[in-house]
């Protein structure tokens, strides 16, 4: 599972899928739904929030926004919440170890994608983060 902080234009369309699958696995363990993943490293983040179901369903819908943006059907009506929430912070470091992480996928996967993004120097974050300095994060598997 990997729920991405960096700004979800990045993604190619197998990665935006995927993120969309596996954040509505995530939804559901945040839920209840389900009896594995619940606890996943990347959940952290999210339950580390006052309210863990609202912050993952803030985050679904800017998943969907892009989704919308690219001319993809994903289903709104899956997302529990359509509230706001607060931002989410993100280290630095964090930021810095997706985006490679994503650079690494790409050339592989899409060359044509990783091209287009490898010279970005001013990394865009999700919506729903906020930067702060720092290292990768402690939750995150290196």
């Amino acid at each position: 599972m990997r729920l991405w902080s960096i700004d979800l234009s990045y993604l190619d369309s197998k990665g935006l899928v995927a993120l969309w699958r596996e954040g509505l696995l995530a939804q559901n363990v945040l839920l209840g739904k389900t009896k594995g993943y619940k606890n996943h490293p990347q959940l952290l983040r999210f339950k580390n929030t006052d309210n863990p179901k609202l912050a993952i369903s803030a985050y679904l819908h800017f998943v969907v926004d892009e989704a919308d943006k690219r001319g993809y059907s994903f289903k709104r009506d899956k997302i529990i919440h359509n509230k706001k929430c607060n931002n989410i912070e993100v280290t630095s470091g964090q930021i810095k170890y997706e985006f490679n992480h994503l650079l690494k996928k790409l050339k592989v996967r899409d060359p044509k994608r990783y091209e287009e993004i490898s010279s970005i120097n001013e990394i865009k974050l999700h919506p729903l983060f906020v930067k702060i300095d720092g290292d990768i994060e402690e939750w995150e598997i290196i």
